[in-house]
């Protein structure tokens, strides 16, 4: 009998090798593990501070800059000094596909001219260790700069001669709330002080004061009630018949004086007169 194969046959191989499955402790130990990660994650989200600007939204960082603007006003001490108005930048981009907006608070600071740097370098001094707050020479002047924490550029920066403004800025972050909630209040003393200066230059309280507010370190609020009085031109002469003391400043365009504990700045260097009233925190 030949034992030549015949052509387009091919003997059989057998019964084909079982396909071995995954080890059960194999299995059991993936299952842990992928629980072990679902775990973590969920901690994670939780509790871990954000590493990118864009994980925390435009409601909660506005503590945080409330915060960081009272920590401008201790700091600064007892200059002339008002909150600025509340600026919501919108329409930036948190990324390519996302739209957001960014919210900046801070104060101005008012000093003879040629002081500048000097309050710049003192309000650095008096700052958290942590923000890690210094002054260097920009091509715009004097700058400083601070980190207030979960992602707050804090900047100062000379404006105008004698003028020093303060800023904490959000950058642009995820909007979650109504953004006319992010505009703080201020009390009525600060008011009182306003209107009072208003009078004496015969201004009437006008419409539509601004009422602001900055959390202090120690707890209470700082205030400013900011008003513009119009374009027209005004002697502040009158104003040092109210202070108790000698003024803050006084120059032509600008009076500071202290009432008690309210530090009063009337401003005719721009296109109107501006008459704030400011309280600062205790201690």
């Amino acid at each position: 009998m030949s034992g030549a194969v015949q052509a387009g046959w091919a003997p059989p191989s057998g019964p084909s090798e079982p396909t071995p499955g995954w080890p059960r402790w194999l299995l059991a130990t993936t299952v842990a593990w992928a629980v072990l990660l679902v775990g973590l994650t969920w901690w994670s989200v939780r509790n871990d501070p954000p590493t990118v600007r864009e994980q925390r939204t435009l409601g909660q960082a506005d503590p945080v800059v409330d915060r960081a603007v009272g920590r401008l006003v201790v700091a600064v001490g007892d200059g002339a000094w008002a909150l600025t108005p509340t600026t919501i930048e919108r329409d930036c981009r948190v990324t390519p596909m996302e739209d957001g907006a960014a919210l900046i608070r801070g104060l101005d600071v008012v000093v003879a001219e040629g002081g500048e740097r000097a309050l710049l370098e003192r309000v650095a001094d008096r700052l958290p260790e942590s923000w890690r707050a210094g002054v260097r020479v920009s091509s715009d002047g004097p700058l400083l700069r601070a980190d207030a924490g979960e992602f707050i550029a804090v900047e100062g920066r000379v404006v105008t001669a004698g003028r020093v403004r303060f800023t904490a800025d959000t950058g642009c972050r995820p909007v979650d709330t109504e953004l006319g909630t992010l505009l703080p209040g201020a009390g009525g003393e600060t008011a009182q002080a306003a209107n009072d200066a208003l009078r004496a230059l015969g201004r009437p309280e006008p419409p539509g004061g601004q009422p602001l507010s900055a959390a202090c370190p120690g707890g209470g609020r700082a205030e400013t009630a900011l008003f513009s009085a119009g374009a027209e031109p005004v002697s502040l002469a009158p104003l040092r018949s109210l202070a108790a003391g000698v003024a803050v400043v006084d120059t032509p365009e600008v009076y500071a004086y202290r009432r008690g504990p309210v530090i009063v700045l009337a401003d005719a260097t721009g296109d109107e007169l501006r008459v704030s009233a400011s309280t600062g925190c205790a201690g």
